[in-house]
């Protein structure tokens, strides 16, 4: 007979008899109740999720708008797979409203720090607060709205006194030519989810060659998050995807930031096993050192974590 690594809990039930029942097997937004092999470095960091709340109104033709996702249900999941720490972004969906993200914040005991959007008459006093509550990034989103491409190397400029990086996320095919620009920001660069490369094409497009130049000058890093936004080989294996991931561990492990997505908010109906896609890791980066910078030490340096 197979066992599978579970952990349990008890709840009391009639006659004051025990059942047994798995600790996370109603993590929302997230498939799966067993727990990943891959047994994560303490103090390792989730670095992308989302917080949603039905209360909020979403900003006029927003495209996602997901159901309410609260840190106590994320606190499941990172129980479910081991984690400690977590960077919260502001996701398009209340554009530059901040609020949900900072109340996370606060709640996360300094587990956490945040990424903002913003608009561009925002006040260095008003940066400074958001420094103080934990934010060390601002967020371009080309794919779903939000600042303006055009804002890119004024508020970079701005957000670089701080300390702060610019997290962009775009469809892959339109990095070659954004390549230019990003070089001569003047802050720290963080592409989300490997840089949403074309597939297929993966390893040999031209959206790979400018990503991998990016890496390569120690300024950029970018997630392994989101596999699903762009495999066309799909679950549980991403294949096409992981070859991507795969060649840049080899180019710049220490770039390399992993993170869970959740909610998942781009897939609308059965959401990924989080701990399958986290076991994936030790494919992509077989080696300990590797995951380690990965999991942990890279996030903690960029987003000034205690070591």
């Amino acid at each position: 007979m197979q066992f599978t690594r579970r952990r349990f809990i008890q709840i009391a039930g009639a006659m004051g008899a025990y059942c047994q029942v798995p600790a996370w097997a109603d993590v929302p937004w997230s498939k799966g109740e067993e727990l990943p092999t891959l047994k994560v470095p303490a103090g390792s960091v989730d670095s992308h999720i989302h917080l949603y709340d039905d209360r909020v109104q979403p900003v006029a033709g927003a495209s996602l708008t997901p159901p309410t996702a609260s840190l106590a249900d994320y606190r499941l999941l990172q129980r479910r797979l081991g984690l400690e720490r977590m960077v919260i972004v502001t996701p398009s969906t209340y554009g530059f409203d901040n609020s949900l993200m900072l109340e996370g914040l606060a709640q996360s005991n300094g587990n956490a720090r945040g990424v903002a959007v913003i608009q561009t008459t925002i006040t260095d006093e008003e940066l400074n607060r958001l420094d103080q509550a934990g934010v060390r990034g601002i967020r371009f989103n080309l794919s779903f709205g939000g600042t303006k491409i055009e804002e890119l190397e004024r508020l970079a400029s701005r957000v670089n006194e701080l300390g702060w990086h610019v997290q962009l996320v775009s469809p892959g095919n339109q990095l070659p030519g954004l390549e230019s620009k990003l070089l001569k920001l003047p802050c720290r660069l963080v592409i989300d989810h490997l840089g949403q490369l074309s597939q297929p094409g993966g390893v040999t497009s031209d959206d790979f060659a400018a990503l991998s130049r990016l890496l390569a000058t120690g300024h950029v890093w970018t997630k392994l998050s989101a596999p699903y936004n762009t495999s066309k080989s799909g679950a549980p294996e991403y294949g096409d995807f992981g070859q991507v991931a795969s060649a840049l561990v080899k180019l710049r492990a220490d770039r390399l930031m992993w993170g869970s997505d959740w909610p998942h908010p781009t897939m609308k109906s059965e959401k990924p096993d989080d701990a399958q896609i986290l076991d994936l890791l030790a494919i992509w980066a077989p080696g300990e050192g590797d995951r380690r910078l990965i999991l942990r030490d890279n996030a903690v340096e960029l987003y000034g974590f205690d070591a």
